[in-house]
């Protein structure tokens, strides 16, 4: 495995950056994706760059389908290839329906779900030259439930899901296998934008079936696993990582 390569996107921080240091503890050379954290994406670099992996810092906005490209283009000057892409970097304007502007509705649909369709374009050509590869999403709870000041970004990630299945069946005779990854809530720097933060904490740490609530390192398990060959015959799917707080009414 010391040739392939994974690209995570918003991977300076949170759940990206975890995901980028367990692949290259697996043995790959990792390509991060920032907007706008450059120091804590050299950071990670650093990080990674010490378990003796190769890393490609890339800044992009790939809510914008050129910098996308121009993301692609680098991925494909410096390694020529392409093995796994987690489709990790989200935004969201977090405000009641009635007070959203179409400014924060086209923001949150780029970054969150026109960005899997285009990165998901280029990264299948990469892919393509080395026989197939893996295609994870990070999604959320609100993509199927309400979530207070959470339309914009449920939105997005209820197409998120829906893009998902499309891609899995057209790629699939490209040997490309496309899944999604849906966390409960999980104590990140993103939830600090949340207006109902502590709300939102404490009935995860309350009322989650599994006594815990949960951590950025369950949704790492579930990443790494729908890239493994043993999850090859999942396809399309949204895995719920939640410790079943959805199931409740």
């Amino acid at each position: 495995m010391t040739q392939k390569v994974a690209l995570i996107t918003g991977s300076s921080r949170g759940i990206g950056k975890a995901t980028a240091i367990r692949l290259a503890k697996e043995g790959y050379d990792i390509v991060i994706n920032y907007v706008r954290s450059k120091s804590a994406a050299n950071e990670t670099a650093s990080e990674i760059e010490a378990l003796g992996r190769k890393v490609l810092v890339v800044k992009a906005n790939v809510g914008d389908v050129e910098k996308i490209k121009v993301l692609f283009q680098e991925i494909d000057r410096e390694f020529g290839r392409l093995d796994v892409f987690v489709n990790n970097a989200a935004s969201g304007v977090l405000r009641p329906a009635m007070e959203l502007e179409e400014s924060h509705w086209d923001w949150t649909m780029n970054i969150n779900s026109k960005a899997l369709l285009f990165c998901g374009q280029e990264a299948a050509k990469l892919m393509e030259k080395n026989g197939g590869g893996k295609i994870v999403s990070i999604s959320s709870l609100g993509s199927i439930r309400y979530l207070e000041n959470y339309t914009t970004v449920g939105v997005s990630k209820a197409a998120l899901e829906a893009l998902t299945r499309y891609l899995a069946i057209e790629l699939a005779p490209k040997n490309i296998v496309v899944n999604a990854v849906s966390g409960g809530a999980v104590d990140t720097e993103a939830l600090k934008h949340f207006p109902n933060r502590a709300e939102l904490l404490e009935e995860a740490k309350t009322k989650t079936p599994a006594g815990r609530m949960v951590e950025i390192e369950d949704m790492v398990d579930t990443v790494m696993f729908l890239i493994s060959e043993e999850s090859s015959m999942i396809r399309g799917q949204t895995i719920i990582v939640d410790g079943g707080i959805s199931l409740l009414v």
